[in-house]
């Protein structure tokens, strides 16, 4: 039985129909509706699998998918962008990376491990967003206690900077036994307050209006001494970049037998603040129900995009070299993609119900060089159509992330206007898609270049000029970018 917020996460899924699903992809992905209606159907039968009878759902495997088209026509994007849809975790890994166990290099099982640290920080931020008005307040009490510390001896303490507010004046004041005072109201009762009291008093009335000020922002530049966690330097070098995969399980496991040490910092309000609210988070998730919930929809609901899968395709080589582990990967792939369980740091996780989404563009090898065992596991093929130059136009201006509308933003940072007319979007279109039929075919990617070569002065020149409105036109274009197009040296090296 899932966790009531696995079905949470679920219930999202109810809401997706394939169609949803789809429009949704159309608004970032152009073409391609095969591949988005592959993954959309695959996204629902996540939904689907949990909506049958317990005896048969265990036995409901996922229909991987592999995505077979060349660079630069939506693969990833693809993938990308179901996983943000679904909020599943997701992880994006190339199979090119990953050796045969024996070899030196990467360990199959380690995209597994990742996808569960992208899982655990995915639900740890849901949790911190659910307490963080809680984890505010508490940051602010604390900083009012380090600016304006509470009293201890009945005087009223005096902030850094902060003159306290003076003692209200009492209608009569008469002296009294114990240091006490007897204050008369303006109706002529007649009442004894300690001094103690008073200064409490004059204490919270100052704390209120610097609380004020703190809110307000306008003590983020003074200065306050907070107790801050130390690590050590020999676990500092345990866990830097390039140390062995599953070090940092042994890392952790020093960090929590040694004792907890901290050291005092002198730091501004604004630091002191992002320090102490990841305190008071860890204060206020709690993690094991983290790593639990986390586990779980990794299992139900968790997306592995494997790229490049073509690059471990291939027939054996006789001679070893660089193809001496290619098969060797597939096979320590396979149990995997099959379904096992695989040991990480927060515990087995199985990888029966995980959704293997491989993309490759298989230029030299095809599919069927793959063991067929793999193959089986991946029972959906989708060819992805080459872009065309209309495709080209289509992407420059459909899509919400559209490049067009990017550059519009960037230019617009400095107070200046791009505009994009439609003969000057043919003609980039128009030119990426012979470059691509010339050299290599990177597909859209090779729009970033061309746009990048056309408006590379412009952005250069921006902040020094007088130009407040820039027009791409067809004619702009042809001036900036017929040389480079026609000198095919130049095309080669710069687009």
């Amino acid at each position: 039985m899932a966790s009531p917020r696995t079905q949470q996460a679920l219930a999202r899924l109810a809401d997706l129909t394939p169609r949803q699903v789809v429009a949704e992809l159309d608004r970032y992905i152009v073409g391609q509706a095969d591949a988005k209606k592959a993954v959309a159907i695959a996204l629902r039968n996540r939904w689907r699998r949990q909506q049958a009878p317990e005896s048969i759902r265990d036995e409901i495997s996922p229909n991987n998918i592999i995505l077979i088209g060349p660079t630069g026509v939506g693969k990833t994007e693809i993938a990308r962008r179901l996983a943000k849809l679904a909020g599943a975790p997701f992880i994006k890994v190339e199979a090119s990376k990953f050796t045969e166990v024996g070899y030196v290099g990467r360990d199959v099982e380690g995209m597994i491990r990742d996808l569960v640290d992208s899982a655990i920080e995915m639900v740890r931020q849901e949790r911190e967003g659910e307490v963080e008005d809680l984890a505010n307040e508490k940051v602010d009490e604390r900083l009012l206690d380090l600016l304006l510390p509470p009293p201890t001896d009945g005087k009223a303490p005096t902030p850094n900077g902060v003159k306290p507010e003076p003692a209200p004046e009492p209608t009569l004041v008469s002296a009294g036994d114990a240091g006490g005072v007897f204050v008369v109201s303006p109706t002529g009762d007649v009442k004894q307050e300690r001094a103690t009291d008073a200064a409490q008093e004059r204490y919270l009335r100052t704390r209120e209006k610097l609380k004020l000020l703190l809110l307000d922002g306008q003590l983020d530049g003074r200065e306050v001494e907070i107790e801050v966690p130390q690590q050590g330097p020999m676990l500092d070098m345990f866990a830097s970049p390039g140390a062995p995969e599953g070090i940092e399980n042994f890392t952790e496991m020093l960090r929590d037998m040694m004792p907890k040490k901290t050291k005092k910092r002198t730091v501004k309000v604004s630091e002191a603040r992002r320090i102490l609210i990841e305190q008071e988070f860890q204060k206020l998730v709690d993690m094991e129900d983290v790593t639990a919930d986390a586990l779980e929809r990794v299992e139900s609901l968790g997306i592995v995009f494997l790229d490049e899968i073509d690059k471990i395709a291939g027939e054996k080589s006789q001679m070893g070299g660089p193809d001496v582990s290619r098969e060797g990967v597939q096979r320590d792939l396979l149990p995997i993609v099959e379904g096992s369980n695989v040991q990480t740091k927060y515990g087995m996780v199985k990888t029966d119900h995980i959704l293997f989404v491989a993309a490759g563009a298989f230029h030299v090898s095809k599919p069927s060089d793959l063991i067929p065992e793999l193959q089986g596991r991946f029972p959906i093929r989708v060819e992805l159509k080459p872009l065309t130059e209309a495709d080209f136009v289509r992407i420059m201006t459909e899509p919400e992330n559209a490049l067009t509308k990017q550059y519009a933003a960037l230019v617009a940072a400095d107070g200046a206007q791009l505009e994009f007319t439609a003969d000057g979007i043919a003609e980039i279109a128009r030119i990426a898609a012979t470059v691509n039929s010339r050299m290599e075919n990177i597909g859209a990617r090779r729009l970033h270049t061309v746009m990048t070569t056309q408006l590379e002065e412009t952005l250069f020149e921006l902040p020094d000029g007088v130009t407040k409105r820039i027009v791409v036109n067809a004619e702009v274009v042809r001036e900036k970018l017929k040389a480079i197009v026609e000198d095919e040296d130049l095309r080669r090296y710069i687009l």
